[in-house]
């Protein structure tokens, strides 16, 4: 028996209304899906209802957006599965919606799809904490694909600014904050920094810290990790009287989530 679910339809000029229908039972293989439900951001509204056929054929679920602005409202209030986001939208960009999910605490796995190719387009949309960019003109197959892929992995937290209390760590602009105060650090003490702040609360050991953030074919032994270790301690917790990097004995080292 299908169940029915409550679906957000946007529209726009028209005003928005709620209605229930089934959720798709759709089988193609091994690979189908069930009852996935995928909201479309897109202003050009053949495109828009081309991709929904072509997704609807691969057993998605999917509603549209045509601005931005109820682009943003769905995808806080209908509880899907995935985002399809244009960046060029009227009212609020496709940019801005995905940061403002973001900053929301909102993971719904975000897929840009958008004209705009360039190199810095597609770092400044996976900067904002978008989970991938595909390009126009696109194949629905490769599309369903990428989608699938992201609906694997799931919603869980992926911030793009990291932050543990006051100590915050921008991996786009390179930016170490504490308290409001700027912090420079050279490369390798930000990577390490970095590796510690997308793991908080957890023992990381000197070996997976040498592993990850040193080149494989450098002749380098733990006593490097201690040392930098030590730079670091020096730059985001002396001059503030805090502990966040901590040393666990015969383990490795702890990034404290609340900043020490």
């Amino acid at each position: 028996m299908r169940r029915a679910a409550c679906v957000h339809a946007v529209s726009s000029p028209a005003p928005r209304e709620w209605r229930c229908r089934p959720r798709l039972a759709v089988r193609r293989g091994p690979g189908s899906l069930r009852g996935v439900r995928v909201l479309v951001v897109e202003d050009e509204r053949r495109l828009a209802a081309a991709v929904r056929r072509g997704l609807s054929a691969e057993g998605f679920a999917v509603d549209l957006a045509h601005n931005g602005e109820d682009g943003l409202h769905a995808a806080r209030e209908g509880g899907y599965d995935a985002v399809v986001l244009d960046l060029m939208l009227p009212k609020i960009s496709g940019y801005k919606v995905c940061q403002q999910l973001r900053a929301e605490q909102n993971w719904v796995p975000i897929l840009i799809l958008s004209a705009k190719d360039g190199e810095y387009d597609l770092a400044d949309g996976l900067d904002l904490g978008a989970d991938d960019y595909l390009t126009k003109p696109f194949s629905y197959v490769v599309l369903a694909a990428r989608l699938r892929a992201l609906l694997r992995r799931g919603a869980a937290p992926r911030p793009a600014q990291l932050q543990a209390g006051d100590l915050t760590l921008d991996p786009a602009t390179r930016q170490v904050r504490r308290g409001g105060a700027d912090i420079d650090l050279t490369a390798r003490e930000f990577a390490v920094l970095e590796y510690l702040m997308r793991r908080p609360g957890q023992v990381v050991a000197k070996t997976e810290l040498l592993e990850h953030v040193w080149d494989a074919y450098d002749s380098l032994d733990l006593n490097v990790v201690e040392v930098y270790a030590g730079y670091l301690r020096r730059k985001i917790d002396v001059p503030f009287g805090r502990n966040a990097l901590q040393t666990v004995r015969g383990a490795g080292y702890r990034l404290a989530a609340d900043g020490g």
